[in-house]
């Protein structure tokens, strides 16, 4: 099976904010990233489209002709917790640098850990193996595709984040 995984377009955030699970908005250049995004979905058929329930990937999947994803929560962006919405340079939290030193593991106060979310997405990938799709299509998260690539062994936990797919990118991977 193939699946091509979809980042999201830019969002409408200062550099440097915590948004993971945030319902944040999106650029005014939204038109003009997804219809590039649009230009890039390859012309085949799709068995299945998902899309993170937060409206970010929705409007993109709707942008792009796909009004009607399966949503699954599996497949939202890291839970950052309490640090949700502020920047990362002006969190006031004893945890922080522990997180910053031990990211994969270390939970955040209230959220998650990234191999808390890489076992969401790794459970969602494999519920995926189960069925008989031939090509999936999936709006998402850069934290998402981050995770799809440890699951696809193109890299480890630790480099998840060396080379992220950017905005309105896709990753294509064989389950």
């Amino acid at each position: 099976m193939k699946v091509y995984i979809i980042r999201h377009t830019t969002p409408d955030v200062p550099t440097g904010t915590c948004y993971g699970q945030t319902d944040v908005p999106l650029k005014a250049t939204f038109q003009a990233e997804a219809q590039a995004v649009k230009d890039s979905i390859p012309d085949i058929k799709f068995d299945a489209v998902y899309s993170s329930p937060l409206s970010r990937c929705r409007f993109l999947a709707t942008f792009c002709g796909y009004p009607t994803p399966r949503l699954d929560d599996r497949i939202k962006e890291i839970n950052f917790g309490r640090w949700e919405m502020q920047l990362f340079e002006q969190i006031d939290d004893e945890y922080i640098q522990n997180w910053y030193d031990n990211f994969v593991d270390a939970p955040i106060p209230d959220g998650e850990s990234f191999r808390g979310m890489y076992n969401r997405i790794c459970n969602f990938l494999d519920d995926l193996k189960t069925r008989n799709f031939e090509n999936v299509l999936i709006f998402a998260h850069g934290g998402v595709l981050a995770c799809a690539r440890v699951y696809a062994g193109l890299c480890d936990l630790h480099h998840a984040f060396e080379n992220l797919i950017p905005f309105g990118g896709m990753l294509c991977i064989e389950l």
